[in-house]
């Protein structure tokens, strides 16, 4: 019966998950939430833009032991928005979104919001004066 798990499942291997690929799923979850710029990713980041590749994972950092996992997320958040309520509102999304799709039972995600990011002011056109 060695072939077998308690719960009578058969057993055939072991299923791996990298860090990188709940990162990428984090960062993806996150940044779905209205409020959230983007992912900030420091010096890391930066260097990934010069060099032009792309990073989902940048601004996550996991830690992935067993079934559990435990997220560091770095955003940005649009001017305007509600910090706490924008914040939650990823924990929320990226908690569900790592355990419907790895199974992973996620015990912690902390949002680290790193900057705000203002829009463009709009350009004033100078309107000749009507008379």
């Amino acid at each position: 019966m060695s072939d077998f798990l308690n719960n009578g499942d058969m057993k055939y291997g072991t299923v791996k998950i990298a860090n990188e690929v709940v990162a990428i799923i984090a960062g993806l979850a996150a940044t779905e939430i209205d409020g959230v710029a983007g992912m900030s990713g420091g010096i890391t980041g930066d260097i990934t833009k010069i060099l032009g590749m792309k990073n989902l994972s940048k601004g996550v950092k996991v830690e992935v032991d067993e079934n559990e996992a435990s997220i560091d997320i770095f955003v940005t958040m649009k001017y305007g928005s509600r910090i706490n309520e924008t914040a939650e509102a990823v924990q929320k999304n990226v908690k569900n979104t790592i355990e419907t799709m790895t199974g992973l039972d996620v015990v912690g995600i902390n949002v680290n919001v790193q900057g705000v990011v203002i829009p463009d002011e709009p350009e004033i056109e100078d309107k000749p004066n009507v008379h």
